[in-house]
């Protein structure tokens, strides 16, 4: 395994999480996991707790390009793909990129867009691609979404479809800091000036380099493959769930496992690997049944992973 690649990408979170983020380790490491993996993270919170700047400090020290899309109920597809445009001077339609065409979108507010226009990101999520008028366009690689989501009971918002939310690898919240990093915080004030200029860290063939040792170079052994489905499986047969987690999500999990022993230093995966990133990862996937609602997702998916026999390797 590489280990100036790891050593990078440690560089990056402790960067983060020492300067710009201080008290937002857990969502720097999940955004982290989600770009090694090649997924997308939805950051579900009330607003004020520092997700847009998150993705802004992870955008600059990456050496990304950044965009970005404030959602409102009139947004249109064409607002995130782009639109073709006649150019009267040589007489032909033009294609102008949206802010898709980024290596890192902040969607922010995405539950506040209609629902005809969230699904507009699904290919582009899925594919990493844009079709517009029938011709079909590339996204650059590295490709990564954060989306911000409000608390579906504020007034405005429409719920993710499940198709949608599958598409998304993690799902996680920002949550208040510590009490004494808040103070420190509201008494140095806003940092998002600073981060306007944050000077690149990695170059973007350092992350694709350490994706591809994520994907081939750490070991997912047949007793851990066996724990990931133990937990996709005790999904589908619980009484509380009407769907659980589809084949995807097991291909997510297994992904997000071998990034976090990456970042941990190991070339193999170990059962703490699976249960550090299952909740994040599985807990969104799964659709309780109508009487069941009310029940805390998360809460559910933890008693669901208490029951399973952890494998000894």
């Amino acid at each position: 395994m590489s280990l100036s690649k790891r050593n990078e990408m440690l560089h990056v979170i402790e960067t983060l999480t020492t300067r710009y983020l201080r008290g937002k380790v857990r969502a720097v490491k999940l955004s982290m996991i989600a770009l090694l993996t090649g997924g997308h993270i939805l950051l579900e919170d009330i607003p004020g707790l520092g997700k847009t700047t998150l993705a802004l400090a992870l955008s600059g020290v990456l050496g990304m390009s950044f965009g970005r899309l404030q959602c409102t109920s009139d947004l249109l597809p064409s607002d995130i793909t782009g639109l073709s445009i006649f150019n009267r001077e040589e007489g032909k339609f033009t294609f102008l990129k949206g802010p898709i065409f980024n290596n890192l979108l902040l969607v922010d507010e995405i539950n506040r867009a209609m629902p005809k226009t969230q699904s507009a990101m699904l290919e582009a999520m899925e594919e990493r691609r844009v079709t517009v008028e029938g011709v079909t366009y590339p996204l650059p690689a590295p490709f990564l979404v954060i989306a911000t989501q409000n608390p579906v009971e504020q007034v405005g918002t429409y719920p993710l479809p499940e198709s949608q939310m599958d598409r998304f690898l993690i799902r996680a919240g920002i949550g208040y800091p510590p009490d004494e990093i808040e103070k420190a915080i509201i008494q140095g004030g806003s940092i998002r000036d600073k981060i306007q200029t944050l000077t690149p860290l990695v170059q973007i063939d350092d992350i694709l380099e350490a994706r591809s040792v994520v994907k081939e170079k750490v070991y997912l052994s047949d007793k851990i493959v066996e724990y990931i489905f133990s937990i996709v499986s005790a999904t589908r047969n619980n009484p509380f769930i009407l769907t659980g987690i589809s084949t995807r999500g097991g291909i997510n999990m297994a992904d997000a496992a071998k990034a976090h022993a990456f970042l941990e230093g190991r070339d193999f995966v170990i059962p703490e690997d699976v249960k550090s990133i299952a909740v994040p990862v599985g807990a969104h996937r799964l659709i309780l049944s109508p009487e069941n609602e009310a029940l805390d997702k998360e809460d559910l998916f933890n008693a669901v992973l208490k029951n399973i026999e952890i494998p000894i390797v």
